[in-house]
């Protein structure tokens, strides 16, 4: 029998679309004669649907149609069960819909890129494809990730970060303290979100609060960060687990203003979403061969000490006028999972999906020799529990 691939998108999140044309593409790209797919496509209100229909991403401009010809579905948090459901069982009907061997989760955002839904899956104990649950969050959050960087040694930008609560109590001293340590200008960002969503830049005082405002309708959690003036933009995207992996040729993204939008990455200035393939770019990017080599040593350094695993990209930002180089952001599940990368690299998509699903595997047999509890039963040693202690 084939493995069966379950690819998983769309979810509660503000790049929901974006996950839409991401797992569209994967599906397509996944060799049919090795493979078997099964899509499930997870609404704006959190519910889980699968069926054919999903397949085509022209049927997303209806929802509701498309969901009436598809079937809910849902998966028991029980370990070892990868069994997948039907919510409205007919009297006919087997409760068990397929089963499924790998995950793919291709959830951009909030509940899917951050950790939350590899935390699922983990507890299911199925092989998935991608970062696991601490690498996600951690990659997902700019301010833990740029912390951990930092103590690394790898470059960051400089930056100060707060909370929505002391922006409304502490407004003052929060824009003296980036005032003094920064200075302007500087970019303002929810540090949770991708695909530019609620990023902005502010040269003065005025434009900071606007930017801050903003930014904290989307995330808890703000990052103000040094803006290179002069900068070029570098991606370079990585493939394989934290103890070994490879780097992709590097790729330069074409931005219509001072920051890559939304639209210059998805829209590509075509009609309709497209995603990551279809911006404006240069690959490989026009640069010295000495600062090609350190880019992707960096997005190396960055993917390991974060304890990345599968595929990602990291994109960095050169300082046109000194040369110096920074870290600017790991996506762990990138748009388009980065195959135009791996492919101009020397690896097709397919091959790109074969090697996510073996790694998948890999990390699930090396996780199946860890110890996670003991057999003994202390509480059938004779001992008893007092005040909370054990005696």
């Amino acid at each position: 029998m084939k493995t069966n691939i379950g690819v998983f998108f769309g979810g509660r999140s503000t790049e929901h679309e974006i996950s839409v044309i991401s797992a569209s593409q994967a599906m397509n790209a996944i060799n049919r004669d090795n493979y078997d797919v099964t899509p499930i496509y997870i609404t704006k209100q959190g519910h889980w649907y699968t069926g054919d229909a999903l397949l085509d991403v022209a049927n997303y401009r209806d929802i509701p149609s498309l969901l009436k010809k598809c079937t809910e579905v849902y998966m028991q948090p029980t370990f070892g069960d990868y069994n997948l459901y039907r919510k409205n069982k007919g009297f006919f009907d087997k409760p068990v819909l397929t089963k499924l061997d790998i995950v793919f989760p291709v959830l951009h955002g909030s509940n899917g890129e951050d950790g939350v839904f590899e935390g699922v899956l983990e507890s299911i104990g199925i092989p998935f494809a991608g970062c696991d649950t601490l690498s996600s969050a951690n990659g997902m959050d700019k301010i833990t990730m740029k912390m951990i960087l930092q103590a690394c040694d790898i470059p960051v930008v400089d930056y100060v970060w707060f909370t929505d609560k002391q922006w409304f109590s502490q407004r003052d001293a929060l824009i003296a303290r980036i005032e003094e340590k920064i200075g302007y200008p500087v970019i303002v960002k929810p540090a949770n979100l991708g695909s530019s969503v609620g990023i902005g830049r502010a040269r003065n005082r005025e434009e900071l609060m606007e930017r801050i405002d903003t930014a904290e309708k989307y995330s808890s959690r703000i990052i103000v960060e040094d803006m290179v003036e002069n900068l070029k933009e570098i991606n370079c995207s990585v493939l394989g687990d934290c103890d070994e992996y490879e780097t992709s040729v590097c790729e330069e993204p074409i931005k219509s203003g001072e920051i890559l939008s939304y639209e210059d990455k998805y829209m590509g200035g075509t009609k309709g979403a497209k995603g990551m393939q279809a911006s404006q770019k240069r690959i490989p990017a026009d640069l010295p061969a000495e600062m090609s080599d350190r880019i992707r040593f960096l997005a190396g350094e960055t993917f390991r000490v974060l304890s990345c695993h599968g595929v990602s990209r990291v994109d960095v930002i050169v300082d046109a006028d000194t040369n110096d180089i920074y870290v600017n952001e790991i996506n762990t599940i990138p748009g388009s999972l980065s195959f135009y990368l791996w492919e101009a690299t020397g690896l097709t998509f397919d091959k790109l999906m074969d090697r996510l699903a073996s790694l998948a595997l890999k990390r699930n047999r090396e996780r199946a020799m860890k110890t996670v509890s003991y057999d003994q039963n202390i509480f059938s040693m004779g001992g008893g529990v007092k005040g909370g202690k054990l005696k």
